[in-house]
């Protein structure tokens, strides 16, 4: 049975998965930026409230979303939290230890297996819900280039083991040693289409023999 907050997750899921927090989505659908605020979540002497049918439809016009991929979000028990405070509404018990890198240290030969996962000891590792790809890790953002959807020190969990599709945002590296977050416009077996998430960058275009390894980032702490 569908619960509050399980509309409530798929909303900020929705809000990170276009580089915004609940405020700005709110405020790009044009309701009031405090509509998703966690003060509106719950009515005065601890009622659950649920977020208007009208409000839905606002920001899925707005992020050009169809309902059925918004009720994916709601039905999605691989996806991770979205947020620092969701993630701490999750039992300690459902929690597991990934590797923790950087995107300087991902970008270094010999850390990565065939598939894109880190290889060797001695990480920092941090706590996570579990998801369904055991060999899922986390890497933190540094520096401008991904802004505004990914700023320094916000903490993308991806997935190897997740399949890729047209939307998908992904951590990939080349055979140059590049290593960087995209969208994807269009997978083949040949080719790899991505754009950038920072609009000063262009659209990139990849042979897949090219690619290293790619990861979907499945789970985006900021």
């Amino acid at each position: 049975m569908i619960q509050h907050i399980d509309i409530w997750t798929a909303i900020d899921r929705l809000a990170t998965a276009h580089g915004l927090s609940a405020s700005g989505l709110a405020k790009r659908a044009g309701l009031d930026p405090t509509s998703f605020n966690p003060s509106k979540r719950t009515a005065p002497g601890g009622k659950l409230r649920w977020p208007t049918t009208e409000s839905i439809a606002k920001i899925l016009t707005a992020t050009q979303t169809n309902f059925s991929n918004f009720v994916a979000l709601v039905e999605r028990s691989d996806l991770a939290p979205t947020s620092h405070a969701e993630l701490a509404r999750v039992n300690k018990n459902q929690r597991r230890a990934v590797p923790l890198l950087g995107f300087a240290e991902a970008g270094d030969k010999g850390y990565f297996d065939d598939s894109g996962f880190p290889i060797g000891g001695g990480w920092e590792q941090i706590q996570i819900p579990t998801l369904a790809d055991p060999n899922a890790y986390a890497l933190e953002v540094s520096g401008s280039s991904m802004e505004p959807v990914y700023r320094a020190g916000d903490i993308l969990i991806v997935s190897p083991k997740e399949d890729v599709r047209r939307g998908d945002r992904v951590v990939l590296k080349t055979e140059e040693g590049e290593v960087m977050a995209k969208e994807v416009l269009k997978k083949t077996v040949t080719r790899l289409d991505v754009r950038s998430l920072n609009p000063v960058h262009g659209e990139r275009s990849f042979f897949m023999k090219d690619v290293t390894w790619i990861a979907k980032v499945v789970w985006v702490s900021q």
